[in-house]
């Protein structure tokens, strides 16, 4: 299993992680993510109706944002949202805005 660059717990922004945050498309795949736990990354594609290179491209901003955290294993990524880190970094944030999503667009369970 090998791992893709991304940065370490201390490099986290809070702004990094709300501009992240603040699209549409990569707060539902964070909602997600909080919601299935670690997850294929073309999984979510089919799901969201959204092409695989704009997918693709939504992933690496969360990942180089300090959100999600990406894991390789053979020719299969996988993702998880880095809960603990931003946990502790930011106490209270990722509850606060996956909230506020779910209060303005309640998340459909596919």
């Amino acid at each position: 299993m090998r791992e893709v660059s991304q940065p370490t717990r201390e490099a986290i922004r809070l702004v990094d992680v709300l501009r992240a945050l603040g699209d549409p498309v990569r707060l539902e795949l964070v909602q997600r993510l909080d919601r299935t736990g670690p997850d294929n990354c073309s999984a979510a594609g089919e799901e969201l109706d959204v092409h695989q290179t704009t997918l693709s491209h939504h992933y690496r901003v969360l990942r180089e944002a300090g959100v999600t955290w990406t894991t390789i294993e053979g020719r299969t990524r996988l993702v998880r949202v880095r809960r603990d880190d931003l946990d502790d970094l930011f106490p209270g944030l990722l509850d606060s805005v996956l909230a506020g999503a779910r209060r303005a667009r309640p998340a459909v369970d596919r």
